[in-house]
């Protein structure tokens, strides 16, 4: 059987081998699937998992479950030689080795893309991973704690003082949902007020979301302010040792929660490791029917989608002539993909991917939102009515849907779940801290030296 090699189990993998299950007959083609990670994470949730809004595991997509004909090896490709048609496969627990396939799809994602910003790889955090959301929003109620036993003073505003930079869609998100967050965590801490807490949002531009309108995206501005946020636009950063931000205008702002969501770049463990043609941003060259190459150009047996890949717009709305990296086109590129793979396998010709951007829709924190597509533009409760039912629907496997759902139908009658569990990250620390050790060796005492014996004094008789 063909051997058919998926790099990556996120959006667009996931999708891919979940469509493949579907459409290959039995006996067709072998798949595989490699990540190091046994789950896809469902991205557009994590602003709401950073926020207590949603449950970690509930954001995320089983492989094993839900992929029920596919190999799911736990594992990095590190290395691409398609002109032997030989990956690398480097996994969790033993030695690298080689795999031989027939097809490959390449749909491994996407990083934070970050600067050699002095204190930003030691201090910041990103919002691309569920460990990454759930670590946050540990931290914010771990700083939360520790303020309400401090007085007043430069102390406590650090650990009440959050950060975000980057102001697109995942920056402004995960801003305002953290707002709205430690609104409501303030009832729970009487010594802590309004006032207390401090939001900072750096942007280099002169605009948030240019997803959206600029008169949306005022009108976001506009309501992040009466909320108490700061943004700052028009500002860089500069630096960040040991938590001190420093912009370009001159402020230096300390904190104790940077979040960096200043952009995305091409996975680079799997671009840089392989054979295949890259573009100048570092992405892989894909033809529209998801093919890799150029529109001259066919590379045989290699497949691109989602943000690893450069995929042309046809559709005209894209920047640059190429698809954004969004989820929305990482899951139809995928579905596609799926179906042209198995077309080219039986000798039919591939179709080219078109889509429209639908439009852009962001939670701003509970019963708030922002919706725009093309010149309609929704604010407030209808926008989050429409951006929970947008995305409750687009999330994979009714299994995974009624999860979220009904963590959402809990937390409307229950209110947020406030259990602070960042001590999971040192789970052993009370074991050690009272675990019965065996007592040291007792010293050998050294043997005591018999006692010296005087020789006799004789006594001289006077003659």
């Amino acid at each position: 059987m063909p051997k058919i090699l998926i790099v990556g189990g996120g959006y667009a993998g996931f999708y891919t081998a979940w469509k493949l299950e579907k459409h290959l007959r039995k006996g067709e083609a072998e798949v595989m699937i490699v990540d190091p990670l046994p789950y896809m994470t469902y991205q557009p949730f994590l602003p709401e998992v950073a926020a207590g809004s949603i449950e970690a595991r509930h954001s995320v997509v089983a492989l094993r479950r839900h992929l029920k004909k596919t190999a799911v090896i736990s594992a990095k490709v590190t290395g691409i030689n398609h002109a032997n048609k030989v990956a690398t496969i480097t996994p969790i627990a033993g030695e690298p080795y080689q795999q031989e396939y027939d097809q490959i799809v390449v749909t491994a994602g996407a990083v934070s893309r970050t600067f050699p910003i002095p204190g930003i790889a030691d201090n910041a955090i990103g919002l691309k991973t569920i460990e990454e959301a759930v670590a946050i929003r540990d931290r914010l109620m771990s700083n939360f704690d520790k303020a309400s036993m401090l007085p007043r003073g430069a102390a406590r505003d650090r650990l009440l003082t959050v950060v975000v930079v980057g102001g697109g869609f995942a920056g402004i998100e995960v801003f305002a949902e953290l707002r709205s967050f430690a609104s409501s965590l303030i009832k729970s801490y009487p010594q802590i007020t309004f006032e207390d807490t401090h939001f900072h949002l750096i942007e280099a531009m002169g605009r948030i979301m240019p997803e959206v309108s600029l008169k949306t995206s005022e009108w976001v501005l506009k309501d992040l302010a009466k909320r108490g946020a700061n943004v700052h636009l028009d500002t860089q950063v500069t630096g960040a040792v040991d938590g001190n931000v420093e912009l370009s205008t001159g402020e230096v702002i300390p904190t104790d929660l940077i979040i960096w969501t200043a952009g995305v770049m091409a996975n680079p463990t799997v671009v840089r490791g392989g054979d295949l043609p890259v573009e100048e941003r570092g992405r892989i060259r894909t033809r529209a029917d998801l093919r890799v190459g150029t529109e001259d150009e066919i590379v045989e047996g290699a497949w691109a989608a989602g943000d690893v890949s450069a995929v042309p717009d046809l559709s005209g709305g894209g920047v640059g002539g190429y698809c954004v990296p969004n989820a929305q086109h990482a899951v139809r590129q995928a579905k596609l993909l799926a179906k042209n793979l198995v077309g080219v396998l039986r000798g039919e010709l591939p179709h080219e991917y078109v889509h429209k951007n639908l439009g852009a829709v962001a939670g701003l924190g509970l019963y708030n939102g922002v919706f725009q597509s093309g010149n309609i533009a929704l604010k407030g409760l209808v926008a989050w009515v429409a951006h929970r039912g947008y995305h409750g629907l687009a999330m994979p496997s009714w299994e995974r849907k009624f999860r979220v759902v009904w963590g959402w139908w809990n937390n409307l009658w229950l209110g947020r779940d406030l259990v602070n569990l960042e001590a999971v990250q040192n789970p052993r620390y009370v074991f050690e801290e009272f675990a019965a050790r065996p007592r040291p060796a007792a010293a050998v005492e050294a043997p005591k030296a018999a006692p010296a014996v005087e020789a006799p004094v004789k006594a001289t008789v006077p003659s």
